[in-house]
């Protein structure tokens, strides 16, 4: 199952946001991101945590890999994969396979340098940069759990 939503402005955008937190917030979701530099992979993170009621500031994991935010409605984990080499992924997919269950919200940036070797259950959430204000968001479920998530999401509009 696929969705797909065009933003023409980031108050789309936020709306969006909003919406995905609201549906993830009683259950938790993996969130495998693509999108090129710039593209808002960090910022769409940093809308749904802001509507997860997170209290941290939210920043971009680059650097550190892993951002954990706990003070919001349920925890949110925010990896970036683009400065690990293939060794580095190795030594984490276990790891990132954990933060696959339960009741968290995990968001990993630069998923295509895992190799496909991230949990089964996920959403794949592929971010196009349009224009300056405008993106198109798709969202690809894979596993029961992310389909029963998008058809919630699904039945919201932006």
């Amino acid at each position: 199952m696929f969705l797909s939503f065009m933003c023409k402005d980031i108050n789309q955008t936020e709306i969006l946001a909003k919406k995905f937190a609201d549906v993830v917030s009683d259950c938790g979701a993996f969130v495998s991101m693509f999108g090129d530099v710039g593209a808002g992979k960090t910022a769409f993170a940093k809308l749904v945590c802001k509507y997860l009621n997170v209290k941290e500031k939210v920043t971009s994991p680059s650097f550190v890999i892993l951002n954990e935010y706990k003070s919001g409605k349920i925890p949110v984990f925010h990896f970036d994969l683009y400065r690990l080499e293939k060794e580095g992924i190795s030594t984490i997919i276990n790891e990132l396979e954990e933060y696959s269950e339960g009741k968290i919200l995990t968001f990993v940036e630069w998923a295509q340098f895992s190799e496909n070797s991230l949990p089964f259950d996920r959403i794949e959430l592929n971010i196009k940069y349009i224009d300056e204000n405008e993106r198109e968001f798709v969202f690809n479920a894979f596993g029961e759990n992310s389909e029963k998530i998008l058809k919630r999401l699904e039945l919201c509009t932006v």
